[in-house]
């Protein structure tokens, strides 16, 4: 009956057949027993049955609760879509109202909202970019960092220089030595891969400072190791070849011996040796300097460039600390010093460049030159000890009254020591390295450290000292050139009736040519003196605060100077004679001299740039603001004003005395009404062929005198505008007085006013060929009067027809008065011919 109850098998599907084979299935091999098989199949049914039940139980409990929650998500999905629908339409039809308040929040989410949303997007993948970029580097400093500690600490762990300096000929110590520069090398490398990395962050990540510096920290305190230790290896190198070699002196006037140079006496090992520490040295250094060089750019500011090299400074050192004990037996001789350092720089100067160039060429260090860091270093040896051991003496001793003029006395010739050190120096370097060097008065930065003069920029103190006692000595020889009895002497030129101009000269070059006296010459030349001497000073600032404080004070002395000796004169412009006016001529004469020389020095490119970078600052002494184009503004400005002053003063002068002496002439109107032969006429004036009034011959003779003497005592330039300013204030002077007048002129009267004015203008015959030329108002006024009656009917017609009167008047050669002038000129004679009817 079960067997009945049975489905086919054919009739169940493939999945229920596999379910039913895994689950009944047994091996032949578990048992032979039916029994025992059947029961096995009971079990294992009733299992199944029990699991099927509570997997079916399990189901429907889950769709019980699948039918409970299905209408709940109904609601909420339907909710969803009404919602959706309403913010359709709701779109829909705002679109069609542009005016609408959804319009305005689609207007504000495109134009705010969403570039806001990217705008935060774009800052959140640059954070990640930047995190992980950060991080990234972070790891390769952290990496490099400690690949350098790993090299450092197999340098230090090698064989030492001592081992060197113990047996310097031994081959292998040799080979040791050279197995620690490679390691010494190879840290160098680390380094400079290191700042490889760095350089992108100083440029594009600043904002990473912490990291750089934390970077630096760790490679400072390699360094504070790393340095010392390989130069003490170095020394050793250089004790172990026998430098520095043995400094001997005689024992009278402290002559050096010639010097050996253990460079060019190396042998081919040891000098591959040096070579390979000199170029580590090089190495180190150069990557020291674009350390620096890198921390700058990253605070905004720049490196100074050096000359010196610790390379040279190494050979240098023990050299000065050799001659030392020279120096202090020397210091109340310091000529032997600087003979000693200049003999010791000369003697190894080629040598350094034939050996060492070609190594600082290899290392790649373009800026540097093997001469200039040796001449360098051995400047800086002398410069450090005059401003430890020698100019502290001297500023102490000046304090003391007592001792004042002994100090002066040893400090100028300090000074004068310095100046031919420096030339010395100079001369020492290689044609190349001098004209890339220029003037040594431009010389600022790098090549500072080539003179001894560098020590005045280290010390302002000095500065001001050094300036005050070449100013009092500067004083002191102009006052000693002032008891000369030539001192205030002008070359004259003997002036007779006639004057040479063919071979007057304008372009005033030397003293000869502008006349001055021989104390102007005097302190120009103190003053260019003082000027000189400071020319090697490295530091502009410096130089033009001595100059200020030296040069610029003596001039205004000798202004001074040059005032007094105008108020000596007592010239006054009531009285001008021949006695003042040389002297007066002779102050002129100096004020233009020294303006002329103190353009020319401030044209000098030295100047400009002193000029430029006195503007610059404020520390330095201001100058009127008018003046800013040259270094000397204030002083040419004073001497011109003084100049003009003075010029002025004698114009003034000889005009009042001309108009003194012709106060008769010109009072007396009758003389040109007479028409008789007497007009008082008493003779030909000096030099002339024709008839001059007995009242007007004085002013003329004394007008003449007194600008010969003028012009024998007066520069060119100076005399050329004084004589045509007086002729000026002449033409203006008689024109007023005599034909503006109300006087009548006869026929007679305007020949005899035409004699007298052609006297006067012979007077300036001498100074030109057309003196006439320089009285137009005169020579238009008596070409008016001297008019026949047919010219000046014609002219009447003319401008009486014309509308532009003036122009009539030109026309007829009539230039320099008005028509009112010109008619009322007209009206005084004494057969009426007016312009105006």
């Amino acid at each position: 009956m079960m067997a009945m109850d049975l489905p086919d098998h054919r009739d169940l599907s493939p999945n229920l057949l596999g379910f039913l084979h895994h689950n009944f299935t047994t091996t032949t091999a578990a048992t032979d027993n039916h029994r025992q098989h059947f029961t096995l199949l009971h079990d294992r049914a009733c299992d199944l049955a029990e699991g099927l039940t509570a997997e079916c139980a399990e189901s429907d409990a889950h769709l019980l609760h699948l039918q409970q929650n299905l209408p709940k998500l109904l609601i909420s999905w339907i909710s969803r879509s009404i919602a959706a629908k309403t913010a359709l339409h709701s779109l829909t039809r705002n679109r069609t109202s542009p005016f609408g308040i959804g319009s305005m929040k689609i207007q504000r989410i495109l134009s705010e909202d969403l570039p806001q949303l990217a705008r935060e997007l774009k800052r959140i993948d640059d954070i990640r970019s930047y995190a992980a970029k950060i991080s990234d580097t972070t790891l390769q400093l952290e990496a490099m960092v400690g690949d350098l500690e790993d090299a450092v600490l197999s340098f230090l762990n090698s064989q030492t220089g001592k081992a060197l300096a113990a047996n310097c000929s031994d081959p292998l110590v040799l080979i040791g030595h050279g197995s620690r520069q490679e390691k010494f090398f190879q840290a160098v490398r680390s380094m400079n891969d290191i700042e490889e990395l760095l350089i992108s962050p100083v440029k594009f990540q600043p904002q990473w400072c912490h990291l750089m510096k934390s970077v630096d920290s760790r490679v400072n305190k390699i360094l504070t190791v790393l340095r010392p230790q390989f130069l003490a290896d170095h020394r050793a190198l250089l004790s172990s070849l026998g430098w520095p070699p043995k400094v001997l002196t005689s024992a009278i006037g402290g002559k050096i011996s010639d010097l050996p140079n253990p460079l060019l006496l190396m042998q081919e090992d040891k000098k591959k040796a040096y070579s390979a520490s000199f170029q580590a040295l090089c190495a180190l250094q150069h990557l020291q300097a674009r350390r620096e060089k890198r921390q700058l750019d990253l605070l905004g500011q720049k490196k100074k460039l050096s000359t010196g090299l610790w390379a040279i400074d190494e050979l240098v050192s023990p050299i000065a600390s050799r001659i030392e004990h020279h120096f202090l037996k020397w210091a109340d001789q310091p000529e032997f010093v600087f003979a000693l350092v200049y003999k010791v720089t000369r003697d190894f100067i080629g040598g350094v460049d034939d050996v060492l160039q070609p190594l600082i060429d290899r290392a790649k260090l373009v800026s540097f030159s093997a001469k200039e860091a040796w001449v360098s270093a051995m400047v800086h040896t002398l410069s450090e000890f005059l401003a430890e051991r020698v100019f502290p003496v001297l500023s102490e001793r000046y304090n003391e009254k007592k001792s004042r003029l002994e100090v002066i006395s040893s400090w100028l010739h300090l000074i004068d020591l310095m100046v031919n050190f420096d030339k010395q120096i100079l001369s020492l370097l290689s044609s190349e390295s001098y004209l890339c060097l220029g003037d040594s008065k431009s010389l600022v930065g790098s090549s500072r450290a080539l003179y001894v003069f560098s020590l005045f920029s280290d010390r302002p103190d000095y500065l001001k000292i050094w300036a005050k006692i070449e100013l009092k000595e500067g004083k002191r020889k102009l006052k000693a050139e002032l008891r000369h009895e030539r001192a205030w002497l002008v070359s004259t030129k003997l002036v007779g009736s006639t004057v040479d101009i063919t071979n007057e000269q304008f372009v005033l070059y030397t003293r000869e040519d502008h006349k001055a006296p021989l104390i102007a010459e005097s302190a120009l030349k103190l003053a260019w003196e003082m000027i000189e001497r400071c020319g090697t000073l490295p530091d502009i600032l410096a130089r033009i605060l001595f100059i200020r404080s030296t040069a610029a004070k003596l001039l205004w002395y000798f202004f001074h100077l040059l005032l007094l000796q105008y108020k000596s004169t007592e010239l006054l412009a009531t009285d001008c004679d021949n006695d003042s006016l040389p002297t007066l001529c002779g102050v002129i004469n100096a004020a233009r001299y020294c303006e002329s020389k103190l353009q020319q020095w401030s044209d000098d490119v030295n100047f400009l740039e002193m000029r430029i970078a006195e503007n610059d600052t404020s520390t330095c002494v201001k100058v009127d603001a008018n003046d800013d184009f040259y270094f000397f503004g204030g002083e040419i400005k004073s001497l011109a004003d003084l100049e003009m002053n003075l010029i002025m003063e004698i114009i003034s002068g000889l005009l009042y005395h001309f108009e003194r002496l012709t106060h008769e002439y010109v009072q007396n109107e009758k003389r040109f009404e007479q028409e008789g032969d007497d007009v008082g006429v008493i003779g030909a004036s000096e030099g002339t062929d024709f008839l001059v009034s007995v009242d007007f011959i004085e002013a003329l003779d004394t007008l003449r005198n007194r600008l010969c003497v003028i012009y024998g005592s007066l520069n060119p330039k100076d005399f050329s505008d004084l004589w045509r300013s007086v002729a000026d204030g002449l033409d203006r002077f008689i024109s007023a007085s005599i034909f503006m007048s109300d006087c009548r002129f006869s026929e007679k009267g305007i020949s005899q006013l035409g004699s007298d004015m052609r006297a006067l203008f012979h007077v300036f015959k001498p100074f030109c060929d057309r003196p006439e030329a320089f009285f137009p108002r005169i020579r238009n006024s008596l070409k008016l009067l001297e008019m026949d009656r047919q010219d000046l009917g014609r002219l009447q017609f003319v401008s009486s027809n014309a509308s532009d009167r003036t122009g009539c008047l030109h026309f007829c050669g009539i230039t320099h008065l008005s028509f009112d002038q010109a008619d009322k000129i007209l009206r005084n004679r004494n057969y009426e011919c007016p312009l105006r009817r």
